[in-house]
């Protein structure tokens, strides 16, 4: 689907749509002004698009310097009575909690929604905590779409939600209802309300104490508020098939649930919570008494498992719950159809027939998450490691970060010690410094460092540390997509805008070892690695060169390429560029004389270059592809 399709104003026209992608949709239908984001898996595509839909679309949007910020800009263009949203992935909440919670004291006039994207399975995340608990502890709405259609009709409920509650309003998502592709079927679209204007008034936008002890009460009055409203809300509704048993079910497990209800024919009535922040008391009340047994099929922790619980106990309704807390549903992992079918054989007593799965067998060799042919991380990495060979240090400490580089944790290069999360390795990297007598090397991207190590290197630079820390830019935040970042002339809008030099940056703080190196100049960056390592303090190394998929599409739009091939006459088979290098484009092949040679897979080779480098023998050629 071309972007632009998304503005298309036109009640009842179809379109084949990625989950994110409705997001943006719905919003556009709820007349959203203003919006902004730290890119993160699965939430990403969302920002995508409004890259290139919000100029033409009246919005602005913004790549925030990280989450945190990201709720407070959005936050701020609520309080001026726009529509704003703001979104990130799971973890990126966390980032943003301060901000978060208080926006919930303080309200807001304009609609404020807040998409958090779940990660179950961790397919890219550090774990799969579940962002649900956050609408309880902030005492705010939450809202879970389930398909690509309600991830845009959602979308719009949210807005009128936190507009009548002057609340705003967690848009609760996984991975797969982030990333499904369906039907979506458009509506209206509510005209934008352009600038707004912020009304001053303290004693409503400032949460001293004073004022906070008065805002606290006005949520939770505004909570019970919502009570009714969930209670009544369309997005709950109940299909009923008949016989005594209910399943209660929400998001992308309501899927699984309904085709295997469909598929196996039973008689079972499923009650779809789509508002389940406050939780719908009176609907799950109705529900549950009128059911001998209740299955509750949810991903991620039992949130309606318990919720459901307190209400049978509080209502002296019996009732017997399956869920998660008896071990009829793991707590782990996303699930699927099976899952549901293993837990309704065990509930139910029933035998399910399944279809016998036959994985197709290809003698493929296995395939491991690796950087890309050209990468600079891999020639960094390569200076790094045979710099700590040549100094004889074999125990020195490799904090990493959130990135594409935290791929160096692979072998032949084992950069990863220790991570934590976005902009951990250099406050790790402190901690070990002092903690220990050994080396400590931190590894960190550009984007990476704007998000969250800046602080960091200021604790490290006024405690004295002594480490190295290398700021990993590729000009890019190439992981999630190759958005822009603070450290580039492009905004999120595609419009020029001022940059942040990092050498600069650096050497504002009062840094005094700081060392911008090319990368793919492996004998400079070792010599620098070398001189970072034997220095006491604080070093900084600035490892600068441009994504090499980025690189690469410049050159072919130019119309250049060549790749580099071996010269089997001088190749002695020294293993340094295939064991040592490791670049994913050369690979060893035993020959028809059954010696194993060398050879680069022009397919996959970037010319880079870096093999030919590091080749003692000179054994590394150049080719020009015409």
């Amino acid at each position: 689907m071309k972007y632009q399709n998304i503005l298309i104003d036109e009640p009842g026209r179809k379109e084949f749509l990625l989950g994110n992608e409705a997001v943006v949709r719905g919003a556009l239908e709820a007349g959203l002004d203003f919006a902004s984001t730290y890119p993160g898996t699965p939430s990403s595509e969302i920002g995508n698009t409004l890259f290139y839909i919000a100029k033409k679309a009246g919005i602005y949007f913004e790549f925030s310097t990280n989450e945190k910020v990201a709720m407070e800009v959005s936050a701020a263009a609520a309080a001026s009575g726009l529509r704003a949203l703001v979104f990130f992935k799971h973890v990126g909440l966390n980032v943003a909690a301060d901000a978060f919670m208080t926006t919930a004291y303080i309200g807001t006039n304009g609609g404020l929604v807040i998409l958090t994207a779940d990660d179950p399975s961790m397919h890219s995340s550090q774990n799969e905590q579940d962002n649900r608990y956050y609408a309880q502890l902030a005492n705010m709405p939450m809202v879970e779409p389930s398909s690509a259609q309600e991830m845009k009709d959602f979308m719009k409920e949210a807005f009128e939600i936190s507009e009548a509650l002057k609340l705003p309003v967690l848009f609760h998502t996984t991975t797969r209802v982030n990333h499904v592709r369906g039907i979506v079927e458009y509506g209206d679209m509510k005209e934008k309300r352009g600038k707004g204007y912020f009304k001053k008034d303290p004693n409503k936008y400032v949460p001293i104490p004073s004022n906070s002890r008065r805002m606290h009460k006005e949520l939770l009055q505004k909570i019970e508020k919502a009570r009714e409203i969930v209670n009544n809300s369309k997005l709950n509704h109940v299909e009923w098939n008949g016989g005594d048993i209910g399943i209660i079910t929400s998001g992308v497990a309501y899927n699984y649930v309904y085709d295997v209800v469909k598929q196996l024919g039973l008689k079972v009535n499923i009650l779809k919570l789509g508002f389940t922040h406050p939780f719908p008391d009176k609907i799950v009340k109705d529900f549950i008494s009128k059911h001998k047994r209740i299955i509750i099929a949810e991903e991620l922790e039992p949130y309606l498992e318990r919720e459901t619980r307190i209400i049978a106990q509080m209502n002296d309704i019996s009732v017997e719950i399956y869920g998660k807390l008896n071990g009829f549903f793991p707590r782990v992992y996303e699930y699927n159809p099976d899952v549901i079918k293993d837990a309704f054989e065990k509930i139910l007593g029933i035998k399910i027939p399944r279809e016998p799965y036959q994985p197709k067998k290809v003698d493929l060799p296995a395939r491991p998450p690796v950087l890309c042919p050209g990468c600079p991380h891999r020639a960094t990495y390569y200076a790094a490691m045979m710099a700590l060979k040549q100094l004889k240090i074999k125990d020195a400490i490799i904090t990493s970060d959130i990135g594409c580089y935290t791929l160096g944790i692979q072998k032949p290069y084992e950069m990863a010690d220790y991570l934590l999360c976005m902009g951990s390795s250099i406050g790790t990297a402190v901690g070990f410094s002092k903690a220990t007598n050994q080396k400590v090397i931190g590894f960190v991207g550009d984007s990476t460092f704007f998000h969250a190590s800046i602080p960091g290197l200021i604790d490290a630079y006024h405690n004295r540390a002594n480490l190295v820390y290398v700021v990993l830019d590729n000009r890019t935040t190439a992981m999630t997509g190759h958005q822009p970042h603070p450290g580039l002339p492009m905004d999120g809008m595609g419009n020029k805008a001022p940059y942040v030099d990092i050498e600069k940056l650096v050497r504002g703080i009062g840094i005094d070892f700081v060392k911008t190196v090319d990368p793919y100049d492996i004998k400079e960056t070792i010599k620098v690695f070398k001189e970072a390592i034997k220095h006491e303090g604080i070093s900084v190394i600035i490892a600068k060169r441009e994504c090499a998929l980025l690189w690469d599409a410049a050159r072919r739009k130019q119309g250049e390429w060549w790749v580099y091939e071996i010269n089997q006459e001088k190749c002695t088979q020294c293993g340094l560029c295939s064991d040592w290098l490791a670049c994913v484009a050369i690979y060893k092949k035993v020959d028809e004389d059954g010696v194993e040679r060398v050879y680069i897979n022009d397919a996959l080779c970037d010319g880079c270059g870096v093999c030919a480098t590091i080749c003692p023998f000179d054994a590394i050629d150049k080719r020009v592809i015409e």
